[in-house]
């Protein structure tokens, strides 16, 4: 098809996280205990707030599918890496190379827009708490979420489909441990300048609706609790933003630092840390954060685990 690949290249060789052979097994345990450590905590997680009624709330809800996408998305790249650490010959075809980066795009574009929409939540139940229900009844909430994976599925085709257009006819080794664009887009033969056109709008495009939502919603809070009397009730007003806020740092952080910076100082090893915790630390951290710091979680795990008050 005219205007389609036409490349040459059948696999992608991966650089990996490190070329040292002596860190190959450490590494291989890093990653195993905390790939295993996101699957329990936020598969926990999920089965936590589906099998305790009280926690049949928009937050909740919205937690339950941060902690889904999180799964997703560490999936995305944990089980390749940690092939790659105990294996020589570390590629991925051709098609498994830009399928790895669609589905990094799709669940990492998501949990960026669904972490907007849990800051909004928040701001809603504070700032209109008798109102809270019935500015988030369940059919809004179920359309925040689709939102949030709509935003990430038209982000990840769109990037995706301009990598299909591109000719891979000479050099095929990715410095990186996964198929990310920037990488792919320097091996690429042909000319890459719009597809990193379309990386810079798309990624500041969403950043900057998905950051002014956050900040605005935050601004709004703060203003909200200043106006609450008890400082016990500014107390606990603050502590429900504290877990969000952290996930919100962590996330937005480490992905800002690895795109958001001028090409004459970007650097793939330097982004291939930085990717670390965005792509896996963080998605082990999010249902700690929420668990450590919520009492809600905290009560519903503790009754869970003494097989005690648990509602369908």
């Amino acid at each position: 098809m005219a205007g389609w690949n036409h490349t040459g290249v059948r696999e992608f060789l991966l650089v990996g996280l490190t070329e040292n052979p002596n860190l190959q097994i450490p590494l291989f345990v890093l990653f195993s205990l905390i790939y295993l450590i996101t699957l329990t905590g936020n598969g926990g997680m999920i089965i936590l707030i589906w099998f305790n009624a009280h926690l049949h709330t928009p937050m909740y809800f919205f937690l339950s599918n941060l902690s889904f996408c999180d799964i997703c998305y560490s999936t995305v790249f944990a089980p390749k890496m940690l092939v790659n650490f105990l294996s020589i010959h570390k590629s991925s075809t051709f098609a498994g190379c830009l399928l790895q980066s669609f589905l990094f795009q799709l669940y990492g574009t998501t949990e960026g827009i669904l972490l907007s929409m849990m800051a909004y939540d928040r701001y809603a139940a504070i700032a209109s708490p008798l109102l809270y229900t019935v500015i988030m009844t369940q059919r809004v909430c179920i359309g925040m979420v689709l939102v949030s994976y709509s935003g990430g599925l038209i982000n990840s085709l769109t990037h995706t489909i301009g990598l299909f257009k591109l000719d891979f006819c000479g050099p095929n080794i990715v410095n990186h441990y996964f198929c990310d664009i920037p990488p792919l887009l320097k091996l690429s033969c042909s000319d890459a300048h719009n597809n990193e056109m379309l990386v810079l709008i798309f990624t500041g495009v969403i950043g900057m609706l998905t950051l002014t939502t956050i900040v605005l919603s935050y601004i709004r809070i703060i203003i909200a609790i200043q106006r609450i009397r008890s400082a016990e009730g500014r107390r606990k007003a603050f502590s429900t933003c504290a877990s969000h806020l952290t996930a919100v740092t962590l996330f937005y952080g480490s992905a800002t630092f690895s795109y958001i910076q001028p090409s004459s100082q970007y650097s793939l090893d330097q982004e291939k840390v930085s990717a670390v915790f965005y792509t896996l630390v963080t998605p082990m951290l999010n249902p700690l954060i929420y668990s450590l710091r919520n009492k809600d979680v905290k009560d519903a795990a503790k009754r869970s685990i003494w097989g005690k008050g648990i509602s369908a």
